[in-house]
C-alpha cells in the first residue's frame, strides 16, 4: 500500500461557513460528513465511506451523504465543532479526540486497561453507556452513534528496544485520549498529531515513538519505514470505538423512519467494521514481519505493571473531577468493566487460553 496516497488529503482546509439548515428538496436531504480521516485510509478511512454509502442506502436515498475528508471542508481534529456549530451535518471519528471538550467523553472511545470491542458496545447497550453518552454530547448539539471498533490497538512504534519503564522516560511518544494521561505519569512527552503527520515526526527524529491503531492502517502510512520495533499489547486501548455524530437540530428534524435509518446504519456497521480491522489487521502482520523486517516484541511485565499503576492514577483522577457527569460516567464504566471482566476470566479468557494451549493441531 502506497502511503502516498493518504498524504494529499491530511493537510488543513479552510472551515466552510455554516449552513442554517441541511439542504432539502422533495424530502431530499443533502448532507455532508467530514471525517478526522485522509480518504479511504485502511480502517477508519474505509468505515466512514462505509456509513455514508449505507445512511444514503438505508434511508432509500432520502438523505445523501457526501463525504469530506480530513481538510477537504474542515481540518481532522476540527470535525466535531463543525458539526456542533452546523458547518456539516455529521461526522466520523473517534472519541479519543475530544478531551478538551470533557475529559468524560474519552471514556466513550478508549480506556487503558478498559473495556474491549464487545464490552464497549455492551456497555453502552446494556450497562447505562448510550444513556450517559447522549447526555454528554447533548451539551454540544450532537447526537452520538458507535459504528465501529478498531479492536485491540497496539502498543506503538519504536526506534530503540524498550527493556523496563525507565526507557521510557523522556521518550516523545505519539498517542491519544486517556492513553496520553497514562503516558505522562510514566514520564513520557506525549504528542496528539495525526496519522500522516506521525510518520513524518518519526522520519525527522521529532517522534521517538508513537502508536496510532494497528497493522492493517499502520503499514500503509509506512511507520515499518522509519521504526522496527513493534510492541504489544496495546494497553493504553485495548479497543478504539468509532463514532458518528450528527447535528442535534438536523437529527431531531427528521422524521422518525429516518432517524431509524440513521441509527440503524450505524449500529449495524460496528460488526463488520471490527471483523474487517481483525482480518486485515492479522494478514497485514505476516507481511509486515516477513517482507518488512519488522521486530514484533512484548512489553516487558515490570513496563505492564507500571502503565497499570498510571492508568489506575488516571481513573482516580476522573473519579473525583468537578463535573458531576464526568463522575457518574466513570463510576458507570468501572462497575461495567469490573462484572464483565470478572466473567471473561471464565468465558473468553478461558477459552482463548486454552486455544492457544493447543494451536497447531
Amino acid at each position: 500500500m502506497d502511503r502516498r496516497k493518504f498524504l494529499k488529503a491530511g493537510a488543513v482546509g479552510a472551515v466552510a461557513a455554516p449552513l442554517a439548515t441541511p439542504a432539502i428538496a422533495q424530502d431530499k436531504r443533502q448532507w455532508k460528513m467530514v471525517t478526522a480521516w485522509p480518504k479511504n485510509l485502511p480502517g477508519p478511512g474505509v468505515a466512514a465511506q462505509m456509513l455514508a454509502d449505507r445512511i444514503t442506502a438505508l434511508s432509500g436515498g432520502r438523505i445523501e451523504v457526501k463525504l469530506f475528508a480530513a481538510g477537504e471542508l474542515v481540518p481532522g481534529r476540527g470535525v466535531f465543532d463543525a458539526v456542533s456549530e452546523g458547518t456539516a451535518e455529521l461526522y466520523h471519528a473517534v472519541p479519543a479526540y475530544w478531551g478538551s471538550k470533557s475529559k468524560g467523553i474519552l471514556l466513550f472511545g478508549s480506556q487503558p486497561f478498559g473495556l474491549r470491542a464487545d464490552e464497549q458496545v455492551g456497555w453502552m447497550v446494556h450497562g447505562g453507556g448510550q444513556e450517559l453518552y447522549d447526555e454528554m454530547y447533548g451539551r454540544f448539539a450532537i447526537k452520538p452513534f458507535l459504528c465501529g471498533n478498531s479492536g485491540p490497538q497496539w502498543g506503538g512504534w519504536f526506534r530503540t528496544e524498550i527493556n523496563s519503564p525507565e526507557d521510557l522516560k523522556g521518550l516523545k511518544f505519539r498517542t491519544t485520549g486517556l492513553a496520553s494521561e497514562m503516558a505522562s505519569k510514566m514520564g513520557m512527552a506525549a504528542e496528539a498529531m495525526g496519522g500522516p503527520q506521525m510518520f513524518q515526526a518519526l522520519q525527522t527524529g521529532a517522534l521517538d515513538a508513537g502508536e496510532f491503531i494497528g497493522p492493517w492502517t499502520d503499514s500503509a502510512l509506512g511507520y515499518q519505514q522509519v521504526a522496527k520495533n513493534y510492541y504489544w499489547p496495546g494497553v493504553g486501548e485495548p479497543s478504539s470505538a468509532e463514532e458518528c455524530g450528527v447535528n442535534m437540530n438536523v437529527y431531531n428534524d427528521l422524521p422518525d423512519d429516518l432517524k431509524q435509518a440513521v441509527a440503524f446504519a450505524c449500529e449495524s456497521l460496528y460488526n463488520p467494521v471490527w471483523t474487517e480491522y481483525t482480518t486485515k489487521h492479522a494478514l497485514a502482520l505476516k507481511k509486515l514481519v516477513a517482507e518488512d523486517g519488522v521486530q514484533v516484541r512484548k512489553f516487558p511485565d515490570e513496563v505492564i505493571a507500571a502503565m497499570g499503576k498510571a492508568a489506575a492514577e488516571v481513573i482516580d483522577e476522573l473519579r473525583q473531577d468537578e463535573d458531576e457527569l464526568v463522575r457518574r460516567i466513570v463510576e458507570s464504566f468501572v462497575a461495567y468493566r469490573d462484572l464483565v471482566g470478572g466473567y471473561m476470566t471464565y468465558a473468553d479468557n478461558g477459552q482463548m487460553n486454552a486455544r492457544a494451549a493447543v494451536m497447531g493441531y
